[in-house]
């Protein structure tokens, strides 16, 4: 089976987007057991963004390299301009990941996980304002509002009872998901014109060298003491990416923003279920409720694609 025939069945979009958003959702709970491990302090912002710079400059050149193995002998591999590899880079690595990283040592494991499900939504209106292929019916815009109405109660959630808090940790996460859902779009683009091994390696790899340049403004740029263990945590989050990342812009390549999208509310679920078991964190009522109205908020909007498509 080739490769656009698989990331086009059913269950290749099923199987892809479900690997891409358990590392997705694995990521953020094993960042903070990374901070914790190495010491990284959580306001300590110069050293989690040189920690994410490792972690994506390796990744892309996982990929990169990846991209060159896979290449047929004799033919070169078709490049976008670097204008275009910039802004790629700075939307789904740089930007989404200074945000990711900052509003990861300030927040709750659980909390973020939730939060970064709304790449979802913002992927739905960057389409729309973008491309301009997808309408957003009364119906998709119901299925927003009850997403937005589950972070917004997730951001709310204080144990078991209900607050309002909405605080800078929230903010940036909720402005990461912007940056990421519009990223996510325009590689959807840009992957029309280069593969999409070699198209997510080379922004990942950029937007990584350009997280270590600003982790390296504190003036250290090796302030980890490494350890096995620690390299170990590293590389894992590098494939993470890579293997994340890859996946995700395979299927958003070959299939409708519509019709993906659901899956990348699936990320705070298996981010949440981690974040209790490997950071210990308590699994409030509030946060299955918020969990509930995005979950609902997805399967309205697919739900509204198969009604779409069986009137065709």
């Amino acid at each position: 089976m080739s490769g656009e025939r698989w990331f086009t069945s059913p269950i290749g979009v099923l199987v892809s987007s479900l690997i891409a958003v358990v590392l997705w959702g694995s990521a953020l709970p094993f960042i903070k057991l990374s901070y914790q491990h190495l010491g990284i302090g959580s306001h300590d912002l110069f050293a989690q963004w040189l920690f994410a710079g490792y972690r994506f400059a390796l990744a892309g050149l996982l990929l990169i390299l990846l991209s060159y193995i896979l290449k047929p002998r004799g033919q070169k591999i078709p490049r976008i301009p670097a204008g275009r590899l910039s802004m790629l880079a700075l939307l789904q690595t740089l930007l989404q990941y200074i945000l990711v990283y900052a509003a990861l040592g300030l927040g709750s494991g659980i909390t973020m996980s939730i939060i970064a499900g709304s790449t979802s939504l913002f992927q739905l209106l960057a389409v729309r304002w973008m491309e301009r292929t997808e309408k957003l019916s009364a119906r998709k815009w119901i299925g927003l509002l009850l997403g937005f109405s589950g972070i917004t109660v997730m951001g709310m959630a204080q144990g078991n009872e209900l607050r309002l808090v909405f605080g800078l940790a929230e903010l940036l996460m909720l402005l990461s998901a912007l940056s990421g859902g519009v990223g996510n779009v325009l590689a959807r683009r840009e992957a029309a014109v280069e593969p999409v091994i070699s198209l997510t390696g080379r922004q990942m790899f950029w937007g990584g060298l350009g997280l270590l340049v600003l982790g390296c403004a504190s003036g250290d740029p090796v302030p980890f003491e490494w350890d096995l263990v620690g390299i170990g945590m590293l590389l894992y989050l590098a494939v993470v990416s890579a293997g994340a990342f890859a996946l995700w812009n395979m299927v958003m390549k070959y299939n409708e923003v519509g019709k993906v999208s659901m899956y990348l509310f699936l990320t705070p679920l298996f981010g949440v279920v981690l974040s209790a078991v490997w950071l210990g964190e308590h699994i409030s009522l509030w946060a299955l409720v918020a969990l509930s109205l995005v979950a609902a908020s997805i399967l309205l909007v697919n739900r509204q694609r198969k009604i779409a498509a069986s009137q065709t």
